[in-house]
């Protein structure tokens, strides 16, 4: 056996490039320091759907603002799947709320829904190959309003609890967030807020 060598232990200097002894250090360090600052101020951009037998809304959300929204034809909305960093913004998955069974009689616009559903992922895979993710509605309430009960009004007005009340132009106090969501684009919104704050950013 080899006796091992005394290790001498140094401080750094705060920056690894100058203690490698790396030419333009300086320059090396301020570089690294943007990307990382730059990996931090990353926000994880979400393209919700609650679908719709022949219109669905749709939500693109960053976790801060609203970038986009509208309730669309379904057919416009493979388009704008197909398109969707052409809204000036580069999505990074699809979130589209899933139909489920509890044990009820169902009509044919459900399952006309559930092939729309099928239709949004698959063009968004074809478009983008990105990921995609399906939420339930009840794991949506739970997390809005922590109760599985809660009915459309009162998820609206548990977001608007949390981010505000849309205000209005008149009184000149519009709300950047929520202003202009109506009907479906608040169940959109909730898919979003949910994936966006149960998921890893």
């Amino acid at each position: 056996m080899t006796k091992d060598k005394d290790l001498r232990v140094y401080r750094g200097s705060g920056n690894v490039f100058q203690d490698l002894e790396l030419e333009n250090a300086d320059e090396l360090y301020a570089k690294c320091e943007q990307q990382i600052q730059q990996f931090k101020d990353y926000k994880k951009v979400i393209v919700a759907i609650d679908p719709g037998t022949t219109q669905s809304a749709i939500v693109v959300w960053d976790g801060s603002n609203i970038l986009y929204k509208n309730i669309l034809d379904n057919e416009k909305v493979l388009s704008t799947i197909s398109f969707a960093s052409s809204l000036g913004v580069e999505p990074d998955i699809l979130v589209v709320e899933m139909i489920a069974s509890y044990g009820m009689a169902v009509g044919a616009e459900v399952f006309n829904t559930c092939v729309w559903i099928g239709r949004f992922i698959q063009q968004w895979r074809v478009a983008t190959f990105k990921e995609y993710r399906l939420v339930y509605r009840q794991e949506v309430k739970k997390h809005i309003c922590s109760n599985t009960s809660a009915k459309d009004s009162n998820i609206r007005q548990a977001l608007i609890d949390r981010f505000g009340s849309p205000g209005s132009k008149k009184d000149k106090n519009i709300n950047p967030i929520t202003y202009g969501l109506s009907k479906d684009l608040w169940a959109a919104f909730a898919v979003a807020v949910f994936y966006y704050d149960t998921s890893d950013k």
